[in-house]
């Protein structure tokens, strides 16, 4: 079995490994652990994971950026590298079968969650591997048999992506037909609904396996969107997903 290293968020000096409750898509409200990939290939401007790639001397945007308050991150400070043998023990001391890798991007590092995987699949048969991914990488074949289910987020242009950056229509078609696959739309204003439609027809995606969550970080601004989006999807036939941590914890990390 391969050890490799794995680049992770870093979290008060440890690495950003977590027993929570899944606060969004298909799996809201069950309790997992959660891993958090370091580095990304997107820079969404409202991201609230931006301390895994808005590095100090980058060019990227962000909305936080007119806050004075507000500085890039050192690199060194927000990212830890770590054996995946090692990381899988941190998992294994935690009661939880389900783990839930998210990033940053995870499949920017395909080969090390092979490894991870291995080693706690080891451990148990009953560990549950969900994959967070924004769409745009494809996962190797040895990745995808043995993930169970991937949360696909592609990006829109409220993201301030370009469209060559966000959307990868070889990516979109791998997911579109794999049954583990649960598609979730960060949806900030009515608008966006036009290009996710374009989306789905462009890009067959399955419109019962579609999810929209209102974008948000704080309580106020998801009181504001949520009530109009869910009738959006009543009316539409998508499902609708809150932001349940937000609800109980607000931004605050590693809860």
């Amino acid at each position: 079995m391969a050890t490799t290293t794995i680049k992770l968020a870093r979290l008060n000096g440890e690495p950003e490994i977590f027993h929570s409750i899944q606060g969004e898509g298909v799996s809201m409200g069950i309790p997992s652990v959660f891993v958090r990939a370091s580095l990304c290939n997107l820079h969404c401007i409202w991201c609230d994971t931006d301390y895994t790639w808005n590095w100090e001397n980058t060019p990227w945007k962000h909305e936080k950026d007119t806050d004075p308050q507000y500085r890039k991150f050192k690199k060194e400070d927000y990212l830890i590298e770590m054996n995946t043998d090692q990381v899988a023990e941190k998992i294994a001391a935690i009661p939880c079968p389900r783990v839930i890798i998210t990033g940053g991007e995870p499949l920017l590092q395909d080969e090390a969650w092979q490894s991870l995987i291995e080693h706690l699949s080891l451990k148990s048969s009953d560990y549950y591997f969900e994959v967070e991914t924004n769409g745009t990488i494809t996962p190797s074949h040895e990745l995808d048999q043995k993930v169970h289910q991937y949360n696909v987020s592609p990006k829109l242009t409220n993201s301030g992506n370009s469209p060559t950056l966000r959307i990868n229509a070889e990516a979109l078609a791998f997911f579109s037909k794999s049954p583990k696959v649960w598609f979730k739309f960060v949806v900030a204003s009515e608008s966006d609904l036009a290009e996710i439609n374009e989306l789905i027809t462009e890009h067959c995606l399955p419109r019962q396996r579609i999810l929209l969550m209102p974008e948000g970080r704080d309580n106020a601004t998801l009181e504001k969107r949520r009530l109009w989006l869910a009738e959006i999807c009543r009316e539409q036939g998508f499902r609708y997903s809150d932001r349940l941590h937000i609800q109980l914890w607000g931004s605050k990390r590693g809860v």
